[in-house]
């Protein structure tokens, strides 16, 4: 009889302290790959846990970095205006907060700028497009076009050989215009 309750005393102490052992840091639980697959798919699916996660990354300047490379590969793959053509209102929402954004930061509106400049040149047809969205912008908002035509003023006062070229273009349209009418 004491050597079956010693055993079972050995045994129990022994589940015990097993048991007492398992617990895992998260990073050694997100370890397993189906468990953090789950785990993200639970945040994803969930608007409450997906708010309180995204606050957290935001509080982690790496996570924010992290995030705003991740925000940028998905605007040059093209990700990011399929998402934005499912839903309009969003897409007017971005664009508005993207107007605010490089008005308030030069250096951002630069870089974008940029960007924008170096995709035209690579997809001729992306060119195009955008200079048609913003004519048709341009028409639908006259204050919008009012304050387009005086930074482009600005502009050719500051650079005089693009004025030049401008003037050249503007004449020769004139003329072009002139000997339309005459026919």
């Amino acid at each position: 009889m004491k050597n079956v309750f010693r055993v079972s005393m050995v045994a129990i102490l022994s589940l015990l302290a097993v048991s007492c052992g398992t617990t895992q840091t998260a990073s050694e639980a997100l370890a397993e790959n189906e468990f953090r697959n789950e785990v993200y798919k639970e945040i994803a699916t969930d608007q409450t846990k997906f708010k309180d996660f995204m606050q957290v990354v935001h509080n982690s300047a790496e996570g924010d970095k992290w995030l705003m490379k991740d925000h940028m590969q998905m605007m040059e793959d093209g990700k990011m205006m399929k998402v934005m053509k499912a839903n309009p209102e969003m897409q007017e929402k971005m664009k508005k907060m993207m107007q605010d954004k490089m008005e308030k930061d030069p250096e951002m509106q630069k870089k974008m700028m940029d960007k924008m400049k170096a995709k035209m040149m690579e997809d001729p047809s992306m060119k195009e497009a955008m200079m048609q969205n913003m004519h048709a912008e341009m028409k639908a908002n006259p204050e919008m076009a009012e304050k387009m035509m005086d930074k482009m003023i600005q502009f050719l006062h500051e650079n005089p050989e693009m004025m030049d070229k401008m003037q050249a273009k503007m004449k020769a349209h004139q003329a072009e215009m002139k000997n339309n009418k005459k026919q």
